[in-house]
């Protein structure tokens, strides 16, 4: 590529120009992101979280915070992409621009049948889920086939809602975000002023094990925080949809992950003001990890079922329409870039959203839903997740030495030390799934490996079709 070409790549990448419409501001970013982060996981994710740190109160709260860094590393990493290169397909186009096409296709492709189609499903199960939980005895919590449908009818509503512009589906997202914080906000406040535990936050478990022991426990729960934080990389997909994004994504980035974290440290905190720390033992013991549910119930009584449930509904609902938003604009720009069916880069007319990508993303959505269960759908989600975020932390290397001159209005801290921290976690994560769940990762790896093959079969021509007209032009 010589330097005219590469220069006026760099501009195109880092352009603000458009065809979609920018109607995303700083706290619809926030809302989207912080939206997405917190599910149904606050309630009962600090219960696995304590046990793998030896029940230790204070070790528990250091390995959320923990977690937390490393989301924040983490996503630091796509803050400074996302600034650099402002548009549609998040982490498609910086695995395109860094390593190629194929591996680009093979994230898209992955994300199209697991990863984001798998997320969406995920969520509408977990929603009929809670919805049953807090109608026990109902015939719809004993009706699979009825919590199915539901679920399948809130991806089709929440699809339609997506379709009548990004301005609409953004709304949604604002508003529920707040419904959905009274509840958590009332729990977490009540908790620590109303509380009458002195909970003790050493860091030492009773069972006094060896400094090298503690690290490998904190690793551990850091693990399963995890999912708790799951989605910090969704905002990107919708960077051209974002206004100022050279100065909003990296910020919304940034303050929903710290607001996060916060958030689930304080949470844990007010649990431990409510429940004797016999109670949470004997609780965890018995394999009941909803110690957020527990303490509502210990401050509110009877009503403190109907505020957890009722939060968590919300809570899903919010991260469902967050996912649905966001995912099929990665399609969108597949097709754009001549890599994907040519009528996923279709815009509505009068909405100017990705109408056709929105569709067959719910289409898939659904055939996952009545396909597989949640625990299968999450655990896929999480190993497709690593393989190809393990990628795009090592992209920023490759585009600083790539495009040495492009703009970069944010940049990664502690450059390159960072990257390789973070790759390395990445590893370790895929590592330690691939031992305890071995049918989940070869699916993981083998949907991308036929992916190259389609791209390969189908793709290969209309893309190459596209790079010479731009060329060309």
């Amino acid at each position: 590529m010589n330097d005219t070409n590469n220069r006026e790549l760099m501009q195109e990448l880092s352009s603000e120009k458009t065809e979609l419409r920018r109607e995303v501001g700083l706290f619809g970013g926030i809302s989207v992101l912080a939206g997405i982060m917190i599910g149904s996981g606050i309630f009962y994710i600090g219960g696995i979280v304590l046990e793998r740190s030896g029940m230790s109160l204070g070790l528990a709260l250091l390995v959320w915070l923990v977690g937390g860094l490393v989301t924040l590393m983490s996503g630091i990493c796509y803050a400074e992409l996302g600034a650099m290169m402002p548009k549609a397909g998040g982490s498609y186009v910086y695995l395109r621009e860094a390593y190629g096409e194929r591996v680009a296709f093979m994230s898209g492709f992955s994300n199209f049948i697991l990863g984001s189609s798998g997320s969406n499903a995920a969520l509408a199960v977990a929603f009929s889920s809670a919805i049953a939980s807090v109608l026990p005895g109902s015939g719809f919590a004993q009706n699979d086939i009825a919590q199915k449908a539901l679920a399948i009818a809130m991806i089709v509503l929440l699809t339609i809602i997506n379709i009548f512009g990004v301005k609409l589906g953004s709304t949604v997202q604002n508003i529920f975000m707040v419904l959905k914080m009274l509840p958590i906000f009332l729990i977490l406040v009540c908790g620590i002023v109303m509380g009458g535990e002195s909970p003790s936050l050493s860091i030492i478990p009773a069972s006094n094990p060896r400094v090298f022991e503690i690290f490998g426990m904190i690793a551990f729960g850091v693990v399963a925080t995890m999912w708790a934080y799951e989605g910090w990389t969704n905002l990107n997909g919708i960077a051209e949809e974002i206004k100022k994004p050279k100065k909003n994504l990296p910020l919304a980035i940034i303050i929903s992950i710290i607001s996060v974290t916060v958030l689930y440290i304080l949470f844990n905190y007010a649990v431990y003001r409510v429940l004797p720390y016999e109670t949470i033992v004997s609780m965890i013991e018995g394999g009941n990890y909803y110690l957020g549910t527990a303490a509502a119930g210990s401050l509110f009584g009877n009503a403190g079922g109907i505020i957890v449930g009722a939060a968590m509904i919300l809570a899903i609902f919010n991260s469902l329409n967050g996912c649905v938003m966001v995912f099929p604009r990665t399609y969108y720009a597949m097709a754009r870039d001549g890599a994907f069916f040519k009528g996923m880069a279709k815009l509505h007319p009068t909405y100017k959203t990705p109408v056709n990508a929105l569709i067959v993303s719910g289409i898939v959505s659904v055939a996952l839903v009545c396909a597989r269960d949640l625990g299968q759908l999450t655990s896929l989600v999480a190993f497709c997740a690593m393989v190809f975020n393990g990628l795009t932390f090592y992209a920023v290397v490759l585009l600083r030495k790539k495009y040495p001159g492009m703009e970069r209005p944010y940049k990664v801290w502690g450059y390159p030390v960072m990257i390789v921290v973070i790759c390395l976690i990445m590893v370790g994560l895929m590592i330690n799934t691939f031992q305890e769940d071995p049918v989940t990762s070869i699916i993981g790896l083998a949907v991308p490996a036929i992916g190259l093959l389609l791209y390969e079969l189908v793709f290969k021509k209309s893309r190459e079709a596209v790079i010479n007209g731009e060329k060309e032009n």
